[in-house]
């Protein structure tokens, strides 16, 4: 196995880290740990507790987040505790054992309409992943088992797919009525059988990782990061309830354009120029005090 990489994360709490890895660690589980004893499923958790100073471990998706005692400063240990887990995954250590996996819980996935009548989106009661993703061939989908099986349909057109619902966009071939069923039967399936919705490297390998995305948001200017907070606290709230999403691309000071990218329900949404022009541009303006600032869509 490659080399696991593992970015130091912070949380709003002061005692608790994550350890970010580049790739998954488990299937999409989640374990909490207080005490050795009760890590026995879990051999790197036990390791972890041999460290006098943690108390609690967590393991996610695609991290491990550790709550320490008030013995030790994360500042001297955090370098120490990366190293750790990062040799550990590198050498193909265990990270839970097959005893560990919670019993399934019930899946359940609905239809829901969206304002693209192209567009359903499918919502699950489970996290599929923990950052956006889009696939709009099957040969885009490789780093994604269940969008590759998805666009085995032949009247699957796109996938999109955030944190806990999938927006597909089908051919007009067909109508929704006669695909609907069989579409979330399938992914109820697949889901409750526990079959790879992400390979492991597919956050990697797509630039997805957390402090790649961080990264890119540091490299903007100031007028770009305003644009970008604005989006994610007053926009992506509102089209994520509709199936899709707005990607921020640019921001040119001198022409005063911004281009952004239309994901999911919003890509070929009659609606879509309206949204853009009447409602996103309007706030920047209102929020940014220029009102020469211009919203245009790259695949509107």
């Amino acid at each position: 196995m490659p080399e696991t990489q593992i970015t130091i994360v912070p949380t709003s709490n002061e005692n608790i880290l994550k350890f970010e890895a580049d790739r998954f660690l488990t299937n999409h589980n989640s374990f909490e740990f207080n005490n050795i004893d009760e890590a026995k499923d879990s051999p790197l958790a036990q390791q972890l507790f041999y460290l006098p100073f943690v108390k609690k471990v967590y393991i996610a998706t695609n991290f491990v987040a550790i709550e320490r005692y008030n013995i030790v400063t994360w500042e001297d240990v955090q370098d120490e505790v990366a190293k750790q887990i990062e040799d550990y995954l590198s050498n193909d250590g265990i990270i839970v054992t097959e005893d560990a996996i919670k019993p399934k819980a019930a899946v359940t996935v609905y239809a829901e309409s969206t304002p693209n009548p192209s567009v359903l989106k499918f919502v699950c009661n489970k996290v599929l992943v923990p950052n956006i993703y889009e696939f709009t061939s099957i040969e885009e989908a490789k780093p994604s088992p269940l969008a590759t099986a998805l666009f085995q349909f032949p009247f699957v057109k796109n996938i999109f797919i955030e944190k806990n619902f999938i927006s597909i966009t089908k051919f007009d071939i067909i109508e929704w009525e006669e695909i609907t069923l069989q579409l979330r039967e399938f992914l109820k399936s697949y889901v409750e059988n526990g079959k790879t919705i992400l390979n492991d490297d597919a956050p990697k390998q797509l630039n997805k990782t957390e402090s790649a995305i961080e990264q890119k948001f540091e490299a903007l200017d100031d007028i770009s990061k305003n644009i970008v907070n604005i989006l994610e606290e007053y926009v992506k709230p509102a089209v994520a309830s509709d199936g899709g999403n707005i990607e921020f691309r640019s921001y040119d000071d001198k022409t005063k354009k911004v281009e952004v990218l239309l994901q999911g329900a919003c890509s070929g949404c009659p609606s879509s120029t309206f949204t853009l022009k009447n409602g996103i541009e309007n706030m920047l303006r209102e929020m940014l005090n220029d009102t020469t600032i211009t919203v245009n869509a790259l695949n509107g």
